[in-house]
């Protein structure tokens, strides 16, 4: 009787509903899951007069490029309090206008979704994976108004709901504005959960959730909870204690299977984590990278808030100039932590670390950029959806290994001249921001770094130089302190520049096999390689190369392969202007390892032991 009570609530107008709070009602069915679609009604109450505007979201929390939602809604219709039909205008892709209506309207509307990640909406027979932007419509002028969402046919799917809503009984969800809904991916499955408490430092238990859609049993799952529970505690060991969850519970929605779209996109109590793959049994290591990296952003990003996304803007793309520490630092720390829960080896640490020293040391984008310019570039980067080529291998290194870099840079720096570490200085922005929920600027983050080092100067000069600036740290040198060496990783070694990859890749900057006709180069080659200056570019169709015929990207790589660092070799190209030559001379390829002393044959002091050890080690008592 309960339940059919409130869903009457909800179906009708509640007189007393609207007297006290106004809320905004939606139902989210899935009638037709078998061809990805839902039916979605709006119900809004107490509406001023005038034309009534609704719309879809361009812009998702998490991400920081547009993205057009819209495109996937049809079938809108609108109605007054008495069910009578209304007057629906599309006055933009997105945008839908109601020029006449009562205090009570209803708007529906049919949302199609076959695309599972953290951006969009992924729906069949099997579940419904919910990203709230790309599902709500939302009413301008309603957006601080309390929101309640019901899914009427979970039961039928044989579903249970996963999400950071609150619930409230009877498949309805509440949230408290338009802000947090959309901060509140759904995920409606057959999932299997692992669920455990962790006693924070105010002696509070906070509960911990991983739901799991995929084709695990459970003890797989709880084998793979089990793993994730000792990485939180790494985690949380970094601040000192965990976020205050809102409801007191945190959940990861985790949704595995071979054709998703692989993503991970943080909420506030939440965070969506999907996996390009069969199983999550005998992947176990590679898929927990994405959760150390997306819990890491339970503090940075979710808490410690850059003030330039506040509020969140849902017609278009908030430009923020702080994802170096936002993105990047959290991109340090994901696989530093990974190494420091035991869940990597510390040459695997080395790897990633090698990979953002590359970045900053090797790239355009990073020469000719600062950190702040990276960041700003995320409105076109983030998974923005265009088809023209860019030139973005020459003007935008991405903030995650750009900041990434800087945090390997700034701990070893804290580390040797300070006695400190960059967790003691996370603890402080931590303290100063991010508990207390006061979004920052860069500024703020360089006034508790002088604050925090007693050293004014120094912040002054590292925030100057790297983030605001295009000077690089000596990483050679702050390795050596924890005995560890910068090296060539291929000495010796001919180097065109990305020109070509080997047949099984694909990659930006790099070249695609035509058969017999050549090797196409995709896209800009990068300033400053031995490519870029003989002339090679986007387009160019490269068809022979030292005297032989060049057929595919092996084909050409075998060729440089067989020279050393200072050989010129003839290619034979064309384009649209004709058939070309040009000499490409070889340089050193320029990328970098790090490798231990005692890879080396060196052996290390106890100081840079010490360091080393106290870097790498857990810090979980």
């Amino acid at each position: 009787m309960k339940k059919l009570l409130l869903v009457s609530a909800l179906g009708l107008w509640s007189v007393a509903a609207i007297a006290q709070e106004s809320p905004v009602y939606y139902s989210i069915a899935f009638p037709n899951a078998v061809h990805h679609e839902a039916e979605v009604s709006m119900r809004l109450t107490q509406v001023p007069g005038g034309p009534l505007r609704v719309r879809m979201s361009r812009s998702s929390p998490g991400r920081y490029a547009t993205h057009e939602f819209g495109k996937n809604v049809y079938n809108v219709k609108a109605y007054d309090k008495n069910e009578k039909q209304l007057v629906v205008n599309q006055v933009e892709g997105d945008v839908y206008e109601i020029p006449s209506h009562d205090d009570g309207v209803k708007i529906t509307y049919t949302l199609f979704g076959n695309w599972v990640d953290g951006t969009y909406v992924g729906i069949d027979e099997s579940h419904a994976h919910l990203n709230m932007p790309a599902t709500l419509m939302w009413a301008y002028g309603m957006d601080k108004r309390p929101i309640r969402i019901q899914f009427p046919d979970v039961e039928k799917h044989g579903w249970k709901v996963a999400t950071q809503l609150k619930p409230e009984g009877y498949n309805t969800y509440f949230a408290t504005d338009l802000q947090y809904v959309m901060d509140s991916p759904t995920e409606l499955a057959d999932y299997k959960e692992y669920s455990w408490d962790v006693v924070n430092t105010d002696g509070k238990k906070e509960a911990i959730h991983l739901t799991t859609h995929s084709d695990d049993d459970q003890a797989v799952v709880d084998g793979f909870g089990k793993s994730l529970q000792r990485l939180v505690l790494e985690e949380k060991a970094v601040f000192g204690e965990l976020p205050t969850y809102d409801f007191g519970n945190y959940t990861f929605l985790q949704d595995v299977y071979p054709t998703n779209s692989g993503d991970g996109m943080e909420h506030r109590n939440s965070t969506c984590i999907v996996q390009p793959a069969a199983h999550i049994a005998g992947n176990e290591k590679r898929l927990l990278g994405t959760f150390a990296h997306e819990y890491f952003h339970s503090w940075n990003v979710e808490r410690i808030r850059p003030k330039t996304l506040e509020p969140f803007n849902f017609e278009h793309a908030n430009m923020s100039h702080e994802l170096w520490f936002a993105e990047g630092f959290t991109q340090y720390y994901g696989d530093l932590l990974l190494s420091r829960a035991g869940f990597n080896t510390n040459e695997d640490f080395y790897g990633s670390a090698a990979g953002l020293i590359n970045s900053v040391l090797n790239t355009p984008g990073a020469a000719n950029f600062s950190a702040v310019q990276a960041s700003n570039y995320a409105v076109y980067a983030d998974a923005g959806v265009a088809i023209d080529p860019t030139n973005k291998n020459n003007i935008f290194n991405s903030y995650y290994v750009y900041g990434g870099a800087i945090a390997l840079a700034l701990d070893l720096r804290l580390r040797t001249e300070f006695n400190l570490t960059l967790d003691d200085y996370m603890r402080q922005v931590w303290l100063a921001q991010g508990k207390v929920e006061k979004a920052y600027t860069i500024p703020d983050l360089q006034n508790i770094l002088a604050k925090f080092t007693k050293n004014p100067a120094f912040a002054a000069d590292f925030f100057k130089k790297y983030i605001y600036g295009l000077e690089k740290n000596n990483y050679a040198a702050l390795l050596d302190k924890a005995g560890l060496l910068l090296q060539r990783a291929n000495p010796g070694k001919a180097w065109a520049g990305r020109i070509a990859a080997p047949s099984f890749r694909g990659s930006e900057g790099m070249a695609r096999s035509t058969g017999t006709n050549g090797l196409i180069i995709t896209s800009s080659t990068l300033q400053g390689t031995p490519a870029y200056k003989a002339g090679l570019d986007a387009g160019d169709r490269i068809t022979q190369a030292d005297g032989q015929p060049v057929k595919d990207g092996d084909a050409f790589n075998t060729i440089v392969a067989a020279k050393k660092p200072g050989d010129k070799i003839e290619v034979i190209y064309s384009n649209r202007t004709g058939e070309h030559k040009t000499t490409i001379t070889l340089e050193e390829n320029p990328a970098y390892e790090i490798i231990t002393y005692e890879k080396a044959g060196k052996t290390p002091n106890e100081l840079q032991l010490a360091l080393r050890n106290a870097w790498l080690s857990t810090k979980v008592k």
